[in-house]
Parts: structure tokens; C-alpha cells; sequence
């Protein structure tokens, strides 16, 4: 058999002189395979073959050919699409009203996930395959996954979170001929058994209390009856949301981004010194030390910088939140760099568009992004065995039905 194999080869091979020349060789190999199935499905539709007297009086018979162009990983496919009298010949291998193969539309959803443009795609269909794709056929082709969207955003969530993570990240869509700024704010959620998820992904213009509880209250109703902690980057209003939704969660405000916010008001010549300073705060072992330090800190730079310890005493509860926990506690919750990092995955994706035509673009970018970048969450976060024993010490009353063995 393989002799054979190899000897047909050869045969087919020998007017192949370069690689544009076996492309054609193969494509003209699947027209005619093509062509071969499809005159066999007429054959079992009618029950005889071609030309047999077995047709005579049947009550249904051949009745020419139909045209057809087909698109496939080959390049344009023209075919002819055998037709019954009666019209109730439906092929199989070709569907009726069929010009793109699945397989072209799961390389056009790859490729836009991976960032690439409408004019990208279109330029690389054309190379690779000698198929003309239009931005609308684009369009039109990723369009398929908004329901899988609209699925993913209502799931079933799992009913306690030990942790979730909250922050932004803004891009540039057009609206009504004019280029605006979105953000779209993502929940990632940390499970009994540590694993990350990303909960949600919600696209709005402005953050205010009102927008935060429909998203916690969306959490809600897909299952979701409590939340430890939630670490969030300075949102505006979703303190009072989530209080109102899960009035037992405590909220972690990023110490890093705290930092980060500090330092923009400080001349570089004084940030070492003011840092020494600070870190005696956010480092300390315990609240009463840290306390201390701040009042320390505040003799200090009060006077030179006003505007730093303002921000610090206005959002200290929330600051200081991570000084109730043991240190592997500490340093998961004390900053948002896990959904940061997430957001960095993004990044990568839709760094190359300037903006985007629609809401409804910018989420099927940002749902392909997230697959993708879930696909690696595939451990538990570092030291979760310890952490979850410290959350059952410290939450034990609220875990008992997660906890129990």
C-alpha cells in the first residue's frame, strides 16, 4: 500500500517544479475530490448511479449542474454542484448556501484574536490562500462569537470568593463620528481552591456608585452570596456598591497604586529620601506600628507636600486593611498586580488599534484576549494551602459548607 502511495506520488509530482506548483497541484486535487463526493451524495440521494437504467420511471432524476465557488484553505474552489429534478438534493460535504469553510472562519476568529487588523487579515487571506476577505466579511465572520460573549458574561458563578480583584484598563472607541474613552472594568475572581477567573468584563464610560452595583449585583444573581476581600485599584464609588450588595467584604485598596499616585507630586531628587520614609509605613509589622510611622512621616512632609498625607488619611480604613492578615495574606491582597498582569495580557493584543469601530469590536477583542490568556491559569496561586487556612481561621463561620469534608 505504501509502494503504491509513493508511486502515485511521484506520478502527481513530476510537473511540480516549485511550491507555487504542488499549492495548484493539491488545490486541483481537492477540486476533483470534491467533485468525486459530490457525485456520489447524488448517487445515494437518488438511489442508482449515473447513466443506470435504474433511474428510468423513479420518479426523480438528474437535472444538470449548478455553479459554485467555493472558499477553502486551498483557495477559490469553482464546482459543480449536481441538481435533482425534484429539488430536494441537499450535499452534505458542501452545504447549499456554503462559501466559506469553518476551518477559514476559525483562522479569520484566530488571527483578530491575536490582535490583527481587518486590512492584516485581508492582506494574509489573500497571500496564503488567494481568497478575498472584506473588513465587513470580517466582521460578519466574528460576529458569530457574540452570543458565546453574552453566554460567558451571564455563566454560573461559584457561591464564596476568597478574593477578587478589580481594576480598568481604557481604550479609544468611536462613537457617533467622534473617538471617545471606554474603560472596560474586569472582575477576576480567586476560588476555594485558588485558581483565577476572570468573572466578568464590563465596558462603560463612566464609573460611579450606580455602575458598580449593577456589577456586584450582577455577581449576585449569577450565584455569587459572599466576598471576603476585594482588592481594587481606586474605583470611584464601588466602596459603596459592594457594601450594599456584600456588606460582609472587606475592601483592600492598592498600596502600590497609593505609592505610585504619591510620587507624581515629588521632584526626583526627593523621592529616595521620601520613600525611606514611607516604606516605614506600608512595611510595618503591625497597624499600631504603621500608624506610627504615618504620624511620623506626616511631621515631616506634611507642610512640603499636603496633598500626599490628605490622600493617605482620606483612604487609610481601606490602606490598611492587610495589616489584619498573616503575611502570606498580606502580599496577595495588599496589591492588584494579579489582575494587572491580566490587563499586560491584553495589552499585548490590542496594542496595535487605535480605536475601535464599536462596544461590540472592543468585547470580542477583549473576550478572545481573555481565553487565551486564561488558558495558562492552570495552577493555584503560590502558597494558597496556607492562605486558605488562615481564610478558614479567620472566616471560618462563612466557610463551613466550602470547608466541610
Amino acid at each position: 500500500m505504501q509502494n503504491m502511495q509513493d508511486k502515485t506520488i511521484k506520478e502527481l509530482a513530476k510537473d511540480c517544479h516549485t511550491v507555487e506548483d504542488v499549492h495548484d497541484l493539491l488545490k486541483d486535487l481537492f477540486k476533483d475530490t470534491l467533485q468525486q463526493l459530490l457525485e456520489a451524495e447524488m448517487d445515494g440521494h437518488l438511489g442508482y448511479s449515473k447513466h443506470s437504467v435504474e433511474g428510468n420511471n423513479s420518479g426523480n432524476s438528474r437535472n444538470g449542474y449548478s455553479h459554485k465557488t467555493i472558499q477553502t484553505k486551498f483557495g477559490k474552489a469553482e464546482i459543480e454542484l449536481p441538481r435533482d429534478r425534484n429539488g430536494e438534493f441537499e450535499p452534505r460535504v458542501v452545504g447549499k448556501y456554503e462559501k466559506t469553510s469553518n476551518q477559514l472562519e476559525e483562522q479569520i476568529i484566530a488571527m483578530y484574536a491575536k490582535g490583527m487588523s481587518t486590512r492584516d487579515i485581508e492582506d494574509h487571506m489573500r497571500d496564503i490562500y488567494g481568497i478575498d476577505v472584506s473588513p465587513t466579511m470580517v466582521s460578519k465572520i466574528t460576529d458569530k462569537i457574540l452570543p458565546m460573549i453574552a453566554e460567558w458574561q451571564s455563566r454560573p458563578l461559584e457561591r464564596v470568593y476568597p478574593i477578587i480583584y478589580l481594576d480598568a484598563i481604557h481604550f479609544k472607541v468611536r462613537k457617533e463620528n467622534r473617538i471617545i474613552n471606554k474603560a472596560a472594568y474586569s472582575v477576576l475572581g480567586v476560588n476555594m481552591a485558588g485558581n483565577k477567573d476572570i468573572l466578568g468584563i464590563w465596558v462603560g464610560e463612566n464609573e460611579s456608585a450606580s455602575f458598580w452595583l449593577g456589577v456586584c449585583t450582577d455577581l449576585k444573581n449569577r450565584g455569587v452570596e459572599d466576598i471576603l476581600i476585594a482588592c481594587k485599584n481606586g474605583l470611584s464609588g464601588f466602596s459603596e456598591a459592594i457594601n450594599s450588595v456584600f456588606p460582609q467584604t472587606q475592601i483592600q485598596l492598592c498600596v502600590i497604586h497609593q505609592i505610585r499616585n504619591s510620587l507624581k507630586y515629588v521632584p526626583y531628587k526627593e523621592r529616595k529620601a521620601l520613600m525611606a520614609d514611607l516604606k516605614q509605613v506600608y512595611q510595618a509589622l503591625t497597624l499600631e506600628e504603621a500608624e506610627f510611622a504615618f504620624e511620623m512621616f506626616k511631621e515631616k512632609w506634611d507642610r512640603k507636600y499636603p496633598i500626599i498625607t490628605r490622600s493617605w488619611e482620606k483612604n487609610w480604613l481601606e490602606l490598611t486593611t492587610y495589616f489584619s492578615y498573616p503575611y502570606e495574606l498580606r502580599k496577595i491582597i495588599y496589591t492588584t498586580n494579579i489582575i494587572e498582569g491580566y490587563h499586560r495580557q491584553l495589552r499585548k493584543v490590542t496594542k496595535t488599534k487605535t480605536a475601535y469601530p464599536s462596544d461590540e469590536a472592543l468585547k470580542k477583542i477583549i473576550y478572545l484576549a481573555t481565553a487565551q490568556a486564561s488558558k495558562k491559569w492552570t495552577m493555584s496561586i503560590r502558597d494558597w494551602r496556607k492562605c486558605i487556612s488562615q481564610f478558614a481561621i479567620y472566616f471560618g463561620d462563612r466557610l463551613q459548607s466550602e470547608l466541610a469534608i
